[in-house]
């Protein structure tokens, strides 16, 4: 059932969507543009790439300004007002990839609001793919990107006390609460759990795809624990030839089989987006069964048709879906478990 506060947020974006159930799309009519994200906090990023694709604007504009509201948000796991590590510092990971497979990341990024402008300054104004800790911040002040306070938010001192009260780091999956969310290593003190990236990915009017991921990790992380997000092929990747992923959950084990760039290749076979979806998660199950109960990771997909799915490992994972009509859904993925 759609609460009312989340009926107003859909309403406001223009038609009124519904929330589909257990959608898992293992094919549907293509639209272009289109623009997908993880998570509910994708109905708001997905607005603002709205505004740039629906004017005819570049996916790799859209993907930007996307994720950049959720990065400006008090949000737990994404942006300055996140989950710190466990030594109470906010580090923030972010990677971009546009339609001519040009990428740019940071990882480590400490005091910068937007590590996904971070990113494409990376991509588009350097030889380097990726920068990390204190040369990505030393780059970002070079690029005029000022540092900022670096004292946690409220939300985010609360939860640190609270997590510091145990200390304990076991990032496991709240089996009463999946419905609200992926792992956590605590409860937040409103009651909701760790979600933990925003991730997009579009196909602009012109048939090219772009992509973009940011996240400060999973909180309560080790000092200098990086996870997917930053990494290409692995939180990341984009083909303009076939289609584009992202993912979400635990990043270690999205690394260790290359999730994103294994989607986009089970596509580029004739995989629908959710199918390649998915074998990826298949993948990881297959892997280590035992772990993959405890843990979490979704991945989202859209192809060169306009096509999107995804497929997570538990229930509770869903992604948003704005498209050339104008709505701006909320769909349940499927899950293995």
């Amino acid at each position: 059932m759609i609460k009312r506060r989340d009926f107003l947020q859909l309403s406001t974006f223009g038609i009124t969507s519904l929330i589909s159930p257990k959608t898992f799309h293992t094919s549907q009519k293509g639209n272009k543009p289109i623009v997908i994200s993880t998570w509910k906090e994708g109905i708001n990023a997905n607005k603002a790439a709205w505004q740039i694709l629906s004017n005819k604007g570049k996916a790799l504009d859209a993907v930007e300004a996307g994720v950049m509201v959720t990065e400006n948000s008090i949000n737990c796991c994404v942006g300055l007002g996140a989950n710190p590590d466990r030594d109470g510092i906010v580090t923030l990971d972010a990677s971009i990839m546009d339609e001519n497979g040009n990428a740019g990341c940071v990882a480590a990024l400490e005091r910068i609001k937007h590590p996904i402008s971070v990113a494409r300054r990376v991509m588009e104004k350097t030889p380097h793919v990726m920068l990390v800790g204190e040369g990505a911040q030393k780059f970002a002040v070079s690029e005029g990107f000022p540092l900022e306070d670096q004292k946690l938010s409220a939300d985010a001192e609360k939860a640190y006390s609270t997590w510091l009260k145990t200390a304990n780091y076991k990032p496991v999956i709240n089996i009463e609460n999946r419905g609200h969310g992926p792992f956590a290593p605590v409860n937040l003190p409103d009651g909701s759990l760790n979600h933990d990236t925003i991730g997009m990915v579009a196909l602009d009017a012109f048939g090219n795809l772009s992509g973009s991921c940011t996240t400060s990790g999973m909180g309560f992380k080790m000092r200098g624990r990086v996870g997917d997000s930053p990494i290409i092929g692995a939180g990341l990747f984009v083909d303009n030839e076939v289609g584009a992923a992202t993912a979400t959950g635990v990043g270690e084990e999205v690394i260790k089989i290359c999730g994103t760039h294994l989607v986009v290749e089970l596509m580029r076979q004739g995989l629908s987006p959710a199918e390649a979806c998915k074998k990826a998660v298949e993948r990881i199950v297959k892997k280590d069964s035992k772990k993959a109960k405890d843990n979490q990771v979704g991945f989202i997909a859209i192809n060169k048709a306009g096509e999107h799915g995804a497929y997570c490992l538990q229930k509770g994972f869903n992604y948003a879906v704005c498209y050339a009509n104008d709505h701006n859904q909320l769909i349940d993925s499927a899950s293995w478990f």
